[in-house]
């Protein structure tokens, strides 16, 4: 049996089976299950299994086994169980079984948390295609700052396949938006056509001329959750017999002239206002903002909340062609391959280092949940002094003013999405950051004795 199928068994085993999963899907790390009955779940049995590097209780459980690993143990949980990744196992909610999840998330249930959380929800499934498509992006913009001509057919092909998501990502957005509050969700991609269609440009409404796109993936979203919403209203009052005719066309007319007269210019408002209050943040606090904002982003990846801010990172390109947010963020998983370089050097512990040697290819990469969860976390300390390196690491990025073209990708795959010919400044950054991770852990953030007390 492989080691990914014995884990899906596994998991499947702890959590009681198939018959208490309501859905599952998973991100790069997590596996995601939105579980009917947590009483049945053995959450301590999780967490030994071995290829488990951490468990979230969360909205949903996230179960991290790794980035590529848990492609595959997805796969066969949907080979073992019949439930397709996104789909619902059951057609009608559990009722009894959902009040009974509520008032044991209730802890959870912040305003900021949950908001986090559904942005989450629906730019998670975008993430492989942003990454590919930025890569592209990168490469195109690294061989064009290298001399190489764009008018040439085989560059403009890689721009147009590198910027295609991104010039409609608005769609996709709308439709996860949708799907994520139980809409229909062509009427979310609807939504997102709506605030973006070049038609606009050509119309004038109350003596202002619309603009495509105004009011940004905000706008796209928010205009989306009025589709659902209508659409659950209409759906109540419309006889069953003619639904499939009156229900989508009044949610398309009410919520389309809502979007155009109302969430637009608003929407328009607040991201104009997020954008140019982190580029004001990062002007007048410079080297503090930077050490600020590396420092606590590290909670943020812990509960699964990180995802949340990929709209403002997209406003921000969509404004400035370049987000400055992220190679700060970036530094929270150097200081984390810092700081377990320094466990590993100082641990005689086997079992630590073989995690260690397991999680550091891909927290190069970018991807910081395995050292987080099997390495970091569970010691205590070094999560600490990881998260005071980035801060180090974040405050020369902010110095610097790098900025990234792209998101999806951190760590050393970041740097052919840096703009400004400033890749060097970037990897100077990520050199201080491992060093910072390292020093301050190496000599204040680990003993042999916490190595010891791990099970």
């Amino acid at each position: 049996m492989k080691k990914e199928e014995r884990i899906a068994r596994e998991i499947l085993e702890h959590i009681s089976g198939k018959d208490n999963i309501r859905s599952f899907t998973h991100c790069m790390t997590r596996v995601r299950i939105d579980i009917k009955d947590d009483e049945k779940v053995d959450k301590s049995a999780l967490r030994e299994i071995e290829g488990v590097m951490g468990v979230i209780e969360d909205e949903v459980l996230q179960i991290v086994v790794g980035p590529g690993t848990v492609n595959k143990v997805a796969a066969y949980i949907t080979d073992i169980t019949g439930i397709k990744i996104g789909d619902s196992s059951e057609l009608f909610g559990d009722d009894v079984a959902k009040e009974t999840k509520e008032g044991i998330k209730q802890k959870n249930n912040t305003p900021m948390k949950n908001l986090l959380r559904k942005i989450g929800s629906i730019f998670i499934p975008l993430i492989p295609g942003i990454v590919g498509s930025g890569i592209i992006n990168g490469a195109a913009g690294f061989l064009k700052n290298t001399g190489v001509d764009p008018t040439l057919t085989w560059m403009q092909l890689l721009t147009v396949l590198g910027g295609s998501i991104f010039g409609y990502l608005a769609i996709v957005v709308g439709w996860n938006t949708a799907k994520e509050f139980g809409g229909t969700p062509v009427l979310g991609a609807i939504a997102g056509i709506i605030t973006m269609n070049p038609a606009l440009a050509d119309i004038s409404l109350f003596g202002t001329n619309l603009t495509p796109g105004y009011g940004g993936l905000i706008g796209a979203m928010f205009a989306a959750w009025l589709m659902v919403l209508f659409e659950k209203q209409f759906r109540k009052i419309i006889p069953s017999v003619v639904d499939i005719i009156f229900t989508p066309t009044l949610t398309i007319l009410t919520v389309g002239m809502l979007t155009l007269v109302v969430v637009q210019p608003i929407a328009g408002v607040l991201t104009e206002g997020i954008t140019v209050g982190i580029n004001w943040v990062l002007d007048v606090g410079g080297v503090f903002a930077g050490a600020v904002l590396a420092g606590f982003f590290l909670p943020l990846v812990m509960f699964g909340l990180h995802h949340g801010l990929t709209p403002i990172h997209m406003e921000l390109i969509n404004a400035y062609d370049a987000t400055a947010l992220l190679p700060i963020l970036a530094m929270a998983g150097a200081s984390q391959v810092g700081a377990a370089i320094a466990i590993y050097v100082k641990t005689k512990n086997q079992r630590l280092k073989n995690v260690i040697k397991g999680g550091l290819p891909t927290g190069f990469l970018g991807i910081g949940e395995p050292l987080i969860y099997g390495v970091t976390l569970p010691l205590g300390r070094p999560f600490i002094t990881a998260c005071i390196g980035a801060a180090v690491g974040g405050a020369f990025q902010a110095t610097m003013k790098t900025a990234s073209s792209s998101i999806g990708v951190s760590g050393l795959p970041l740097i052919p999405l840096i703009v400004d010919n400033k890749f060097l400044f970037y990897f100077l950054g990520l050199l201080i950051t491992y060093t910072a991770g390292f020093l301050i852990t190496y000599f204040f953030g680990f003993k042999e004795s916490m190595a010891d007390n791990l099970k």
